[in-house]
């Protein structure tokens, strides 16, 4: 049982680590989109989060993934006059997304995700060890 339990675990990790590196793709998918009205907003960064549930089946804590919250920083303004997003004072507003934080923020997302297959790997392999002893 505990072997379902660890794999239980890792996946539900999997799942939370993929669907923020969904959001931070969608983040850097956006990095230089504009409003599509003159002086309207541009897209805003998403922030993942995420939660601790407990599955009642197993009788253990997985994490998922939780709301997805919009960072509230201000937005970069260039001043582009020629622009067809541009205000009436010739300013194009940015997405507030920084490509170099969403890149540190995916390796890390990544390195997470890595675990997991190691811990789901390693489960893997005690089972089939578990497996051997038992027909010996």
């Amino acid at each position: 049982m505990d072997f379902i339990k660890s794999l239980a675990i890792a996946a539900s990790g999997l799942k939370a680590q993929a669907g923020r590196i969904r959001i931070i793709s969608e983040n850097i998918a956006n990095a230089d989109s504009t409003a599509l009205t003159a002086g309207g907003d541009p897209y805003r960064r998403k922030i993942s989060t995420f939660t601790s549930e407990v599955d009642r089946a197993l009788d253990a804590r997985v994490v998922a993934l939780g709301r997805i919250r919009t960072d509230q920083s201000p937005f970069v303004s260039k001043h582009m006059p020629g622009h067809p997003s541009a205000d009436a004072n010739g300013y194009v507003k940015y997405p507030n997304v920084n490509s170099l934080v969403e890149m540190t923020d995916m390796r890390e997302a990544q390195r997470s995700y890595e675990a997991n297959v190691n811990v789901i790997s390693a489960t893997r392999r005690m089972i089939q060890r578990t497996i051997e002893i038992l027909k010996a």
